[in-house]
């Protein structure tokens, strides 16, 4: 999402090296406690930026669910002293303390990424990720193909969303519906979606390959960039923040 927020402003390397220290502070964080409060950073951030309330929360929704899942499956199984006792279900203290530090730590860091991906260009991030691997080319990592790969996956993902939403009304067109059904029938319903828009892929896939070889795409070519990416006195402050932070959840773990 386009903005002008000092997120937006910062070098896609320090975001990711940012969200990788953010989630060792988080990981790191003992109890719900300090898993809240560096999750509540992430809040403050995702509001600072610009970003709506209402697109997070359409991120989050789907996630609901697992969330609330975690916290049942953690505070039911895990033996302690009782709070609440229904016939054969028992929660305990101790279950329910574990419960909320796995979900706030697996919600903040869904909102650290939400916040990266929303502030940051898909080519932004696949250059970003391309200069942080470039040390491993003594290992013979190809940081070029990997950046290449991501870029393509973030640029077709919404042209197979609508690949599958053009086939899913051309069936709904002809009568095919699976309400009512079971979930297994519903399961081997996909099939009629799945398998034309998985041949679309390899023909995109195809296309897209002879196009890159038309333009003389040679892997493992070191390329230079008509902007050079730069780090300034803001990206380094945001990261030592994001390092001291993960320091000191470590240390109070």
């Amino acid at each position: 999402m386009p903005g002008d927020s000092f997120f937006h402003r910062l070098d896609p390397r320090t975001k990711i090296l940012g969200l990788f220290l953010y989630g060792v502070g988080i990981l790191g964080a003992p109890g719900p406690v300090g898993t809240y409060f560096l999750g509540s950073l992430s809040l403050i951030a995702t509001g600072a930026s610009g970003l709506p309330v209402r697109f997070l929360w359409r991120q989050l929704k789907p996630l609901i669910f697992f969330l609330v899942a975690i916290l049942t499956l953690e505070a039911l199984l895990i033996p302690g002293i009782e709070l609440v006792h229904m016939g054969p279900l028992v929660i305990s203290r101790e279950g329910l303390y574990q419960g909320l530090t796995a979900a706030g730590r697996v919600l903040f860091l869904l909102v650290a990424a939400f916040l990266l991906t929303a502030t940051t260009s898909p080519l932004n991030l696949a250059r970003g990720l391309q200069h942080l691997l470039q040390p491993g080319r003594k290992l013979k990592l190809p940081a070029e193909e990997l950046s290449l790969m991501l870029t393509l996956a973030l640029r077709f993902v919404p042209t197979l969303l609508e690949e599958a939403e053009r086939i899913s009304k051309a069936q709904a067109a002809r009568g095919f519906s699976l309400e009512g059904e079971n979930l297994f029938k519903k399961g081997m319903g996909l099939l009629p979606l799945l398998v034309p828009l998985f041949v679309s892929t390899l023909k995109r896939a195809e296309d897209l390959a002879q196009a890159l070889e038309a333009r003389g795409y040679q892997p493992g070519s070191v390329r230079t960039q008509i902007r050079p990416l730069k780090m300034r006195w803001p990206d380094y402050l945001f990261l030592a923040v994001n390092f001291l932070l993960a320091g000191l959840a470590l240390i109070w773990h």
